[in-house]
């Protein structure tokens, strides 16, 4: 019989919660989904991407990762081992104005994370493109991973995402 992973069980807990806020409720409204295992390395990944329906110009996606080490430990019950997953929050937007936006970026997640770690933001453009229009991938990483003892912190993790998608659309 399957016995889900702490991986799987999150992967529900997550989808469960955001499709409600999309189909149910209206608050965020789901652009894409992606359910991948890594053949060459054993790993699994899971993400959704979503908008705000009023507001589609950022974009948030929800990651969970799970190594090939995470899910043997798991599933053989290695002594020591503690079953957990890796979570990434990530905040697609354009830029013009990379200086003055980006610090305001940095101050806002700074202020809704609180996080010890330094939210980090990846610029790109297109060259030879006559609009200087950047893509700025912004990143919030946690120091710890997280396992099914975080599930009933899901709703205010998710309170937080669309607390940055709002204060990010208003830059």
């Amino acid at each position: 019989m399957f016995d889900p992973t702490v991986y799987d069980n999150l992967k529900v807990a997550f989808e469960n919660y955001l499709y409600d806020l999309d189909n149910l409720e209206g608050i965020i409204l789901i652009i894409n989904r992606m359910d991948r295992m890594e053949m060459s390395v054993m790993s699994r990944e899971f993400a959704l991407q979503f908008v705000l329906p009023e507001h589609r110009n950022v974009t948030a996606e929800i990651s969970l990762e799970a190594s090939l080490k995470d899910l043997a430990a798991e599933i053989l019950e290695l002594p020591g081992e503690t079953p957990a997953c890796t979570l990434r929050l990530r905040f697609y937007m354009q830029i013009m104005n990379v200086e003055t936006q980006c610090r305001q970026i940095d101050d806002i997640l700074r202020y809704i994370w609180k996080s010890s770690t330094t939210p980090t933001q990846t610029l790109s453009y297109v060259y030879g493109q006559e609009d200087s229009l950047y893509m700025n991938t912004i990143e919030v990483r946690f120091e710890r991973r997280i396992s099914e003892d975080q599930m009933e912190d899901i709703p205010e993790l998710i309170d937080h995402v669309i607390q940055t998608l709002t204060d990010l659309n208003d830059i």
